[in-house]
């Protein structure tokens, strides 16, 4: 991304989301820092990248809350210039405590598929609206789950069902868009050392399942960032459709 252009990237103040912002930035980009409720943190990701150069906002939503999607959307094209292209980075989700069929609740499998499923198509369609105005095509890339593949049977059963959503969701919407020159992938993340076993109640799950991996070791948030920056970017102009796994060979 060498040249001035806009990056969106929801779910930002921490992990993945933040890892591709710190990345990502320098002179000559705007960054859209999207987060819920950790302002700390989103100010964080937000002064690193004014350091290295970029132009960084700050835009928070709940995406708990899918009719909060649109007004994101319209802040979003308030804060941006609309002659810049703009790229697209569907990162927030959430996880819950450990579980099996019998902990599916109606409560918890809305707010999972909430954030993780319509909330996540409602702000990929903002963002492809935003795209179409600019007419310069563009780049998504979602955000998934090495568990959409394995299913994550005992464990995360709602989660793993949700990203098996957003896999699908990634090959129809890259039909759809891909005669307007707006290519859409996805990154498939095993276990990434991130904040978000913390949320699902396993701080540690990264280390108790590194021994256990292909690769003996967890991965990074920057070793998916890297993946995702690479999908966005002209080295990958031919690649559309895509769902990559960074998962140590999991």
């Amino acid at each position: 991304m060498a040249d001035p252009r806009t990056l969106f990237v929801t779910g930002a103040s921490s992990g993945i989301g933040a890892a591709v912002v710190r990345q990502a930035a320098r002179p000559g980009l705007t960054v859209l820092v999207h987060f819920s409720g950790n302002l700390s943190g989103a100010e964080a990701v937000a002064a690193e990248a004014r350091d290295r150069g970029a132009t960084a906002h700050l835009l928070q939503t709940d995406l708990a809350y899918p009719d909060r999607v649109a007004p994101m959307i319209a802040e979003a094209a308030a804060m941006t210039d609309p002659a810049l292209p703009l790229d697209f980075v569907n990162n927030a989700g959430v996880v819950d405590s450990k579980g099996t069929i019998t902990d599916m609740t109606p409560e918890r499998l809305t707010r999972m598929f909430n954030v993780n499923v319509i909330s996540a198509i409602l702000a990929a369609r903002g963002a492809v609206g935003l795209m179409r105005r600019r007419g310069a095509g563009g780049g998504i890339v979602n955000i998934s789950s090495v568990a959409a593949r394995i299913g994550s049977g005992n464990q995360y059963l709602d989660y793993a069902a949700s990203k098996g959503a957003i896999d699908t969701f990634t090959l129809g919407l890259a039909d759809e868009l891909v005669a307007e020159g707006i290519r859409v992938n996805g990154v498939r993340p095993g276990i990434i050392d991130t904040g978000i076993h913390g949320k699902g109640g396993e701080p540690d799950r990264a280390a108790r399942f590194a021994p256990n991996l292909p690769m003996g070791r967890a991965g990074t948030a920057d070793e998916v960032a890297q993946a995702v920056l690479w999908l966005l970017s002209d080295a990958a102009s031919y690649t559309t459709r895509t769902i990559l796994d960074v998962a140590g060979g999991r």
